[in-house]
């Protein structure tokens, strides 16, 4: 089976703007920055033999703020530019209840059956809670990313980074023990 790295987008991958303290994506490529660090980070992940999977909520497609076709777009830039291994993404908002929007692990499940993953030797970066919480509703060790948004704060078992060099930088260091 393999390993794996699962990774929020938004805040994680790339920029996101803050309004009323807390993150909004991109909608449109040109509004897209990937965050310092980023592309060292992944190639770390995939050095130490992990597939790195980004699982992202976008809720604004449901909210009709944005589309399908933008989102999709977003993401197939980042998946070429990072030589990421996969992206999944949830276009729903939480009154559509579905099973796919973290905190709930469906789409984490999903990926480790479409890709052969052993959740128990993955991890997962986000910068919400909702990350942590699916991220270890699925079994993986996560890491939190805290940008002291002025929300809901993960429960614990998880480790606190500042960005995602960082997080691949300590997982780096537990694969050498």
């Amino acid at each position: 089976m393999e390993r794996a790295v699962f990774l929020d987008r938004d805040g994680v991958l790339n920029n996101t703007k803050i309004l009323n303290g807390l993150p909004h994506p991109p909608h449109i490529l040109s509004e897209l920055q990937i965050l310092p660090g980023v592309e060292l980070g992944i190639s770390i992940l995939r050095r130490l033999g992990f597939k790195t999977i980004v699982i992202t909520n976008q809720p604004d497609i449901s909210r009709g703020i944005t589309s399908i076709e933008k989102v999709t777009k977003l993401n197939d830039f980042l998946h070429s530019k990072l030589l990421l291994d996969d992206i999944y993404f949830c276009p729903h908002d939480d009154d559509d209840k579905c099973g796919c929007r973290k905190p709930k692990p469906g789409l984490i499940f999903k990926a480790a059956t479409e890709h052969n993953i052993n959740l128990d030797s993955s991890y997962f970066i986000g910068d919400r809670w909702r990350d942590v919480a699916a991220g270890q509703a699925a079994g993986c060790r996560c890491l939190f990313i805290d940008y002291k948004y002025p929300e809901k704060a993960p429960s614990p078992p998880f480790t606190r980074v500042l960005s995602l060099l960082e997080a691949a930088k300590r997982i780096e260091k537990e694969m050498e023990k």
